[in-house]
C-alpha cells in the first residue's frame, strides 16, 4: 500500500511538472523582432550579406533557449488586430532574393527545429545561376510537418530587384509609375502563385527601398498583399503596428545573435 502511494505521488509530481515546462513563461512587454536573411553558406560566409550554417544553427538555438517563438506574418496579423495574445516574446525569420541555400541548408535546419520561414522571391532570377528552381519552390511550398502544418512560405521581392524609389523618380511618379508597381508587384505575385501553395501576401522591398512610400503601398494593397516587410530596424507587434511597413533586422554575416535578445530587451 506504501509503495503504491509512493507510485501515486511520482505521477502526480511528474504531471504536475509536465504541465509547469510545457510552454514559455509569460514575459513584460512581449514584442516581435522580424530576422532578414539572404545566403546561407556551409562553410564561413564570404560577403556581408551571407550567413553559415553553422551560424543560422546557432540562431535558431538562441531563440529556442530564449523561448523567443516563431511564428509568420499571419500570425502577427492576429497579435496587432488582437486576435490573439503575445504573451512572450516572438520571432518571424525571413529570406530575400531566392538562393539556392534555402533548399539545402536553411529549410533542413528549419525542419530540425521545427520552425516556419518566410522567403521572398525576385522572381525574374528564379531558375537563373545559384537561385532556387520552380521545382524546389514547388517542394518547399507543399512541406508539411506533423499535423499539417506548413512552415515555407512565399513572398514577393518583386519581379526585377530594383531600387523602387529611383524608379519613382525616372517616371516621374503617376500613372507611369502606378504601371510600373503594377508590373513589379503584381507581375510578380502572378508568376510565384502559379508555383505554391496558397498565395502571396507578404512583399520586401528591394534594398529597403521606398518604406512607407504612399504609391507603393496603394499598388501593394491593389495587388492583393497584406504585408510589406522593410529594412528600417525596430521591433514590432503592437497594437499600432503598420503592417506595410514592418521594420527587420538583418542578420548579416557578423551580426551577433545577442543583437536578437538587446533588441527584445533579452541582453
Amino acid at each position: 500500500m506504501k509503495k503504491a502511494t509512493l507510485y501515486l505521488l511520482l505521477i502526480i509530481t511528474l504531471l504536475s511538472g509536465c504541465e509547469r515546462y510545457s510552454g514559455p513563461e509569460p514575459v513584460d512587454d512581449p514584442r516581435v523582432i522580424i530576422l532578414m536573411y539572404h545566403r546561407i553558406t556551409e562553410d564561413d560566409a564570404s560577403n556581408t550579406y551571407e550567413r553559415s550554417a553553422a551560424d543560422f544553427k546557432g540562431d535558431l538555438k538562441y531563440l529556442n533557449e530564449n523561448d523567443i517563438m516563431v511564428i509568420d506574418f499571419k500570425e502577427l496579423d492576429d497579435i496587432v488586430s488582437g486576435k490573439s495574445d503575445l504573451i512572450t516574446h516572438a520571432a518571424v525569420i525571413t529570406f530575400d532574393d531566392g538562393d539556392h541555400s534555402w533548399y539545402t541548408l536553411a529549410a533542413p535546419l528549419l525542419k530540425r527545429y521545427r520552425m516556419k520561414g518566410t522567403f521572398f522571391l525576385w522572381a525574374s532570377q528564379i531558375g537563373m545561376d545559384s537561385f532556387l528552381s520552380w521545382d524546389e519552390v514547388e517542394i518547399m511550398s507543399n512541406y508539411a510537418y506533423e499535423g499539417g502544418v506548413k512552415p515555407f512560405v512565399f513572398g514577393s521581392h518583386t519581379l526585377y530587384h530594383r531600387f523602387l524609389m529611383t524608379m519613382k523618380t525616372a517616371l516621374g511618379g503617376g500613372e507611369a509609375f502606378a504601371a510600373y508597381l503594377d508590373e513589379e508587384l503584381g507581375g510578380s505575385k502572378i508568376l510565384i502563385d502559379r508555383h505554391i501553395n496558397g498565395t502571396v501576401e507578404a512583399l520586401a522591398l528591394p534594398y529597403g527601398d521606398g518604406a512607407g512610400d504612399p504609391d507603393i503601398i496603394a499598388a501593394a494593397q491593389r495587388h492583393g498583399y497584406s504585408y510589406i516587410r522593410t529594412s528600417e530596424r525596430s521591433v514590432t507587434g503592437t497594437a499600432g503596428t503598420d503592417l506595410f511597413r514592418l521594420p527587420s533586422l538583418p542578420m548579416l554575416d557578423d551580426t551577433p545573435r545577442e543583437l536578437i535578445g538587446s533588441y527584445l530587451g533579452i541582453e
